[in-house]
């Protein structure tokens, strides 16, 4: 199928995060979104939290090695800080600004929902990090994959095979049922940012609702390529 013409807005690149449980399929609707960005002429950057920049990577490995955890829920907020602020410096913001459309593998909604809701960190604390490490910056869009737990835990274990699960896979399920909660309630809350996304479908029928709600948010076309958005 043709893609749509696009009008593009001189200048600043969009900023589209995905978000979602463990084996929700980010990655999977990441790649397949930048392939089709790249086909309607439009430069990408795929990124990911914690990491996206070399300072940044080193934070990560130490995060999902569980050291993070070790420390406690406020001072894992501030390794997650550090690497955002890193990231956001180095990779994200000189990319927006060439007009690229960086698309990120979590990004400040995950911080909400693991150490916010789930470690029990106060939302002035939160706040207070966003100011410092992103200050205005704000997706475009976010896209918030919803699968059910136990078909995202089953599809996070054939996804690591033999491997140990990381910090957050070996979490109980009560963790990740409490997680799910916490993004469909960031959902609810944000409806002009965010767009809840039903994952649980195979990989094509996500990609198209992606598609859709992108074609929704940014896109306009001329009257004789209508069909194509259909």
């Amino acid at each position: 199928m043709a893609e749509p013409a696009v009008h593009r807005v001189p200048g600043r690149g969009r900023f589209i995060t995905f978000e979602g449980g463990e084996g929700s399929g980010k990655s999977t609707q990441i790649k397949t979104l930048a392939e089709r960005l790249n086909a309607a002429k439009l430069r990408t950057l795929v990124t990911r939290e914690p990491g996206g920049s070399p300072g940044a990577e080193i934070i990560r490995h130490l995060v999902l090695s569980g050291m993070g955890k070790l420390l406690g829920p406020d001072a894992e907020t501030l390794l997650f800080a550090a690497a955002r602020d890193d990231h956001v410096r180095t990779v994200i913001e000189p990319a927006l600004a060439r007009g690229t459309w960086v698309l990120c593998d979590r990004f400040s909604d995950s911080t909400r929902a693991y150490q916010g809701r789930l470690g029990q960190v106060t939302p002035a604390f939160l706040d207070a990090m966003q100011r410092v490490t992103i200050g205005d910056l704000k997706p475009d869009l976010t896209l918030i994959l919803d699968v059910p737990v136990e078909v995202g835990m089953k599809r996070a274990a054939i996804r690591r095979g033999a491997g140990a699960p990381d910090r957050f896979e070996s979490e109980d399920l009560k963790f990740h049922q409490d997680l799910r909660e916490a993004y469909r309630q960031i959902a609810a809350d944000d409806p002009q940012r965010c767009v809840l996304i039903d994952a649980n479908a195979d990989p094509a029928t996500v990609a198209a609702a992606v598609w859709a709600s992108l074609r929704e948010r940014f896109f306009k076309a001329n009257v004789g390529s209508m069909a194509n958005l259909a």
